[in-house]
């Protein structure tokens, strides 16, 4: 019985360094408990605990039982009893630390799971804000592109806003002198009926003076 509690307590603390050096017999241990937790592996582990601790609890007992015994004897103890004591108190104080050192690979087992656990999300965090900074600074590069060809398409509007104004200018100059051309053009033509009712006046009386001067002759030849 001691014997093989020695072998379990030594087993047990070699796991408890492959737990705490980081070796890759470290990630084999670990896959190990994992499947020993999964299934009837901690039913198993309980009853094979539970049995252990009633052992441990039976040679307590034991140990009560030989000290009463000695004290009802007025400390009358034999080399028997001495040997039974101290095999039941090597036995229980085996039991107990093995015991212990179960508790102790099972916390670790969980603590190192969980900081895997951890690591990963902060690994996938760290990649999503890998990738959140990239698309920014692609969304960064585009929005200046986009200004970039805002700001040229403003310097063309600007061109042809200017140009539309000149063409307004010249637009209005010419409508100005088309108006002008035909203020003057009725001015013209004004002129023009005033020198043809002239020419008409003229030409009626010159008219007039042809036949007096042939009636003049007609008279004289007669």
């Amino acid at each position: 019985m001691i014997q093989v509690l020695f072998t379990v307590i030594f087993a047990e603390m070699v796991l408890i360094v492959l737990f705490i050096f980081k070796t890759p017999l470290r990630k084999l241990v670990i896959i190990g408990l994992d499947r020993v937790k999964r299934g009837r592996g901690p039913i198993v582990v309980k009853t094979t605990g539970g049995t252990i601790f009633i052992v441990m609890l039976s040679t307590l007992y034991s140990m009560v039982s030989i000290r009463k015994r000695w004290i009802d004897e007025d400390g009358n103890v034999t080399p028997t009893d001495q040997i039974l004591m101290a095999q039941h108190l090597l036995e229980a104080s085996l039991m107990g630390f093995s015991l212990f050192l179960v508790l102790m690979i099972d916390r670790l087992h969980n603590y190192i799971r969980e900081l895997h656990m951890r690591r990963k999300s902060m690994e996938v965090v760290n990649k999503q804000n890998r990738g959140f900074e990239d698309g920014k600074n692609g969304a960064s590069d585009e929005m200046k592109s986009l200004e970039e060809e805002a700001s040229a398409l403003r310097l063309k509007i600007k061109k042809l806003e200017a140009t539309i104004e000149e063409k307004a200018r010249i637009a209005s100059d010419a409508e100005a002198n088309v108006v002008a051309l035909k203020k003057q053009s009725e001015h013209f033509r004004l002129e023009n009926d005033d020198l043809l009712e002239d020419n008409k006046n003229l030409r009626d009386q010159l008219h007039s003076l042809d036949q007096r001067l042939s009636n003049s002759d007609s008279k004289k030849a007669s």
